[in-house]
């Protein structure tokens, strides 16, 4: 019997709707460090409606989808649905200590967790909050 390759899966983009493409493009970029690896969908830059911001290997897509359309954060349905992305780093206290000096609005400060985390949360400008994180060593 043969043995089958599987593909391999390397990363994962969460989708954001965002009520302003270029304000949430601007906060990604200026305070969490992201590049912008794209914009598009309109005629000129100021009319695009989705783009892409990108960290190493994390991406998030980010769009405006319409006037009525607004972001919904995982925690505005429940308060035990705290994060809309958790994202792994292998140093939570280096990246801490960088957005602090960014001023980045830190939701939950850097700790150890209750369930086995060293990480902290931020949110960004749509409401949205994303834990950013490592398991605790044993």
């Amino acid at each position: 019997m043969a043995t089958q390759t599987l593909a391999k899966l390397h990363s994962i983009a969460p989708f954001f709707v965002v009520d302003d493409l270029q304000t949430s493009l601007d906060f990604y970029h200026a305070k969490l460090g992201f590049e912008i690896a794209h914009q598009g969908g309109g005629d000129t830059p100021d009319k695009d409606f989705w783009g892409i911001v990108q960290r190493d290997g994390v991406m998030l897509m980010l769009k405006a989808i319409a006037s009525e359309i607004h972001p919904q954060p995982n925690h505005s349905r429940h308060p035990w649905a705290r994060w809309d992305a958790y994202v792994y780093t292998s140093d939570p206290d280096a990246l801490y200590a960088e957005y602090l000096g960014r001023s980045v609005p830190i939701h939950k400060e850097l700790a150890d967790t209750g369930d086995g985390l060293r990480a902290f949360e931020v949110i960004d400008n749509s409401g949205y909050v994303l834990c950013f994180g490592r398991p605790r060593e044993k």
